[in-house]
C-alpha cells in the first residue's frame, strides 16, 4: 500500500499545478486577452468534482481521526472543513461563469476576475494549511486502521485527469499540463 500521506501530499501538489493553470489564464484574461476558456472550464471542473467528490470526503475523515488523537487540532481542522465548502461554492460560482462565457452569455470581466481570485485565494491558502498543519501530523498520528478508515471512506475512482486512463474531456488539457509539468 502506498504511503497515505505521500498520496495526499502528490494530490496537493497536482491540484498546486492546476492553480497555476488557473492563474496563467486569468492573467490572460485580466490583460484583455481571451484564455483557453474550455481548458479552464475542464480545469475548475476537475478540481470542483474529483477534488469535492474523492479528495475533500477522504481528508474528513482523516481529520476526524486526527482531532480523536489530537483534540489541540480541533480548531485548524474546523477551519479546514469551513474552507471545503467555501471552495466548493466558490468552485461551482467560477464554474458557472465559465460555462456562461462558453455560451457567449456576457459576464462582467471584474466579476470572472473576483470569482477567479477568491477561488485561488482560498484554495491556495488551504493547501498550505493542509501542507504545513495537517499532514506531519497525521504522518504521526493516524494508524494503519485509520488509513484504512480513510481509504473506504469513498470508493475508489481512477483520476480522470491524472490517472493512466485520461477522461475523454480531459485529454487535451493533459496534452497542455505535461510541459508544465516537466519545467
Amino acid at each position: 500500500m502506498a504511503d497515505p500521506v505521500a498520496v495526499w501530499h502528490a494530490e496537493h501538489m497536482r491540484f498546486a499545478s492546476l492553480l497555476d493553470f488557473i492563474e496563467t489564464q486569468m492573467t490572460a484574461f485580466h490583460s484583455g486577452q481571451d484564455p483557453d476558456y474550455e481548458l479552464l472550464r475542464d480545469v475548475v471542473y476537475y478540481l470542483h468534482h474529483y477534488a469535492d467528490r474523492y479528495h475533500h470526503p477522504r481528508e474528513n475523515v482523516a481529520f476526524a481521526r486526527l482531532v480523536s488523537r489530537d483534540p489541540w487540532i480541533g480548531l485548524v481542522i474546523g477551519r479546514i472543513l469551513q474552507e471545503h465548502r467555501v471552495l466548493e461554492h466558490a468552485g461551482a460560482a467560477l464554474l458557472k461563469h465559465l460555462d456562461d462565457i462558453l455560451e457567449d452569455v456576457v459576464i462582467p470581466r471584474e466579476t470572472v476576475e473576483a470569482a477567479a481570485a477568491t477561488y485561488l485565494l482560498y484554495y491556495r491558502h488551504h493547501l498550505a494549511a493542509e501542507e504545513g498543519e495537517i499532514l506531519p501530523r497525521a504522518a504521526r498520528l493516524l494508524k494503519p486502521d485509520d488509513w484504512a478508515a480513510v481509504a473506504g471512506a469513498v470508493p475508489a475512482a481512477p483520476d480522470p485527469l491524472f490517472g493512466d486512463d485520461v477522461g475523454e474531456r480531459y485529454r487535451e488539457l493533459r496534452k497542455r499540463l505535461k510541459p508544465l509539468a516537466a519545467s
